[in-house]
């Protein structure tokens, strides 16, 4: 039988991390500065996910088609994900600047409403980007050829196959897509070198920490930025390690930047050598 529920309660207190109030203020803090590692994290997993799933069922299918909607669907995913990243990064080389180079101003700076914007700021230009590749992409006519030489479509090879001359629309995404991975690839060289300058003027174990982390982040740069840069830089051109390329800046790169960041942690570290020892000793 059915009774009902006679209890007054309406709502829950969660207690979180309890403890003080300086504590809570503690937690609300590391939040905060670590925004841009968990949309960096986020990003990386929807890059290496978003045509992984359609290639790992490829393997099992004998005719590897997509449909159109879907094609363009990962031309659109790709280019907003790895746009956004780009933006992503050079954010984040602007936080590490002003927390190296100006220490006592980072707190007015690199405000929670900045670092909100800027994290804001990424998402909508990789999706601006992704959104002025693919309305002239849509439109063109495909009535000919329908192979595509990659596991997923990819914005150069896709165009090739249309029933028209492409030129403009390859020399659009040399001025946009091109133009902004070399861009943003400069700047951040030039930012983590004025960074890289003022670290090795100090000596101090905060140093030595700054130091880890650039060399994490300098990595990371120069992984993504490679393959992306020699795609879509020279568009006109098809290669045949454009190919290796695109599988390595899609799903290796993604998955290989936590390990990265992961592998400069100082507990990590510590615990990877206790545990060779460990093995070279038994």
């Amino acid at each position: 039988m059915d009774q009902e529920n006679k209890s007054g309660v309406t709502e829950f207190v969660l207690h979180g991390l309890s403890g003080p109030r300086e504590l809570q203020l503690f937690y609300f803090a590391f939040l905060h500065f670590s925004i841009y590692p968990f949309n960096l994290s986020f990003i990386d997993v929807c890059l290496s996910t978003f045509a992984t799933p359609k290639m790992i069922v490829d393997f099992l299918e004998e005719h590897r088609t997509i449909s159109f909607e879907g094609c363009m669907a990962q031309i659109f995913f790709l280019h907003v994900f790895a746009g956004g990243e780009m933006m992503l990064l050079v954010a984040m080389a602007y936080d590490r600047y002003v927390a190296i180079c100006r220490p006592l101003h980072y707190a007015t700076i690199m405000s929670e409403r900045r670092c909100t914007s800027l994290v804001v700021g990424s998402w909508l230009i990789g999706v601006l980007h992704s959104v002025s590749q693919l309305v002239f992409t849509v439109n063109l006519p495909f009535c000919g050829p329908n192979q595509v030489d990659s596991f997923f479509c990819d914005l150069p090879l896709v165009i090739k196959l249309a029933c028209t001359d492409t030129f403009t629309l390859e020399v659009l995404m040399l001025s946009d897509s091109g133009l902004m991975a070399m861009s943003s690839f400069v700047l951040l060289l030039i930012s983590y070198t004025v960074i890289l300058v003022t670290v090795q003027r100090r000596s101090s174990a905060g140093m030595a920490k700054a130091r880890a982390t650039l060399t994490a982040h300098i990595t990371v740069v120069t992984l993504f930025f490679g393959p992306c840069i020699f795609i879509y830089a020279w568009p006109f051109n098809n290669l045949p390690v454009d190919k290796v390329l695109s599988i390595f800046y899609t799903v290796f790169t993604p998955l290989l930047n936590p390990l990265i960041y992961t592998l400069r942690n100082k507990e990590v570290i510590s615990a990877m050598q206790k545990l060779r020892h460990r093995e070279v000793s038994s």
